[in-house]
This record gives structure tokens, sequence and C-alpha cells, in this order.
């Protein structure tokens, strides 16, 4: 990879969560995604539906089987507080993919910000090389840069580490949040 910033098509992006070879960390800023809404989960959540995971899921089974050889899937999302409907959703989301091997944690967005952590939505894999990924005004990804640079990727590690430490796990971070919000 050269060390500029190199745009990649979604295939290539898919291609990473299973080419990378130890961890895999993301950091989640917005406040919600529209990819999310577009889906029958989110659509039964909101209504106050029991999602009913579908853990055969193909996302569902790469990620089972990427745990199974070793590799770590971690991230960090950062919350408004109050939390958006995006956010309490992808809270509660929190519960599928922690059956599936990822370990996300929450951040609280007013510790993020005294931590100086970026409002970028990014994938850093094995402390290497960032996937920054791009939204539009409405939400929706729109493409994801490549970026091996090294001092930019060695402060993505010193963001990851900051918000890996202060972030609390999913069943802590939600005793703090009310229920009938």
């Amino acid at each position: 990879m050269s060390r500029e910033r190199t745009l990649i098509n979604f295939d290539e992006f898919d291609k990473l969560f299973v080419s990378f070879e130890h961890t895999a960390f993301r950091l989640e800023t917005r406040r919600r995604y529209r990819s999310d809404e577009q889906g029958e989960s989110y659509r039964r959540f909101v209504a106050g539906l029991d999602l009913d995971w579908d853990l055969d899921h193909p996302w569902c089974v790469s990620r089972r089987e990427q745990s199974a050889l070793g590799k770590r899937f971690e991230r960090v999302r950062i919350v408004d507080n109050p939390p958006s409907v995006g956010q309490r959703y992808l809270l509660n989301n929190s519960i599928r993919n922690g059956m599936v091997g990822e370990d996300i944690r929450q951040l609280w967005r007013a510790d993020a910000d005294r931590l100086g952590l970026p409002a970028e939505d990014t994938w850093l894999f094995d402390s290497r090389f960032i996937a920054l990924l791009h939204f539009d005004t409405d939400d929706d990804l729109t493409h994801v840069e490549l970026i091996t640079d090294p001092v930019r990727v060695a402060r993505a590690c010193q963001e990851r580490d900051a918000a890996w430490h202060f972030a609390l796990p999913h069943h802590e971070f939600r005793a703090q949040v009310p229920s009938d919000m």
C-alpha cells in the first residue's frame, strides 16, 4: 500500500474484514446511519418490537468465522446525552454484535470531546492502516478512503487507546441510559 490516501470501492472495503490479521477497531461517531434506518430490525426497534436477529446472516457468520481465527473486532461508539434514536438502536444492536464476536463499548460524546477524539468514523486495521468512512448530508456512506500515512495511523492508534480506556462495556453503559428515552 502506498502512503497516500486512496479511495477504495465497497467490495475492497468488505474484503478488509477478512484479510486483516489481528485487530479491526471502529470508532463510530455519527448520530445516525441511514442504512440502519432502511432495515427491518430498525423498524421493529422503533415500533418497540423484539428484533429477532438473524444470526445466520452472512455478516454475522463472517464475524464469527474471523473471531474463531483469533481476530478481534472492537468498537467504541460515541453517544449523545440523550442518545438519538439511531444511537439507541445501535446500543441495543450491541447485544447481537457481541453474540458474533465483537467487543463494543460506548463513550458519552462529552467525554469523547474532552479526550479530543475525532468526529470521523474510521476502521483501524492491525494498527497499520485506516479506512476513513465518508458520508453525505443524508447520512449515507458514499465512499471509503484508505489511509496508510504512518503519522496519521499512529495518531489513530493513540485515539483508539484513549477511547477504549475510557469507554464502558455495553452492560455498564446501558445502565446509565434511562429506559424511557
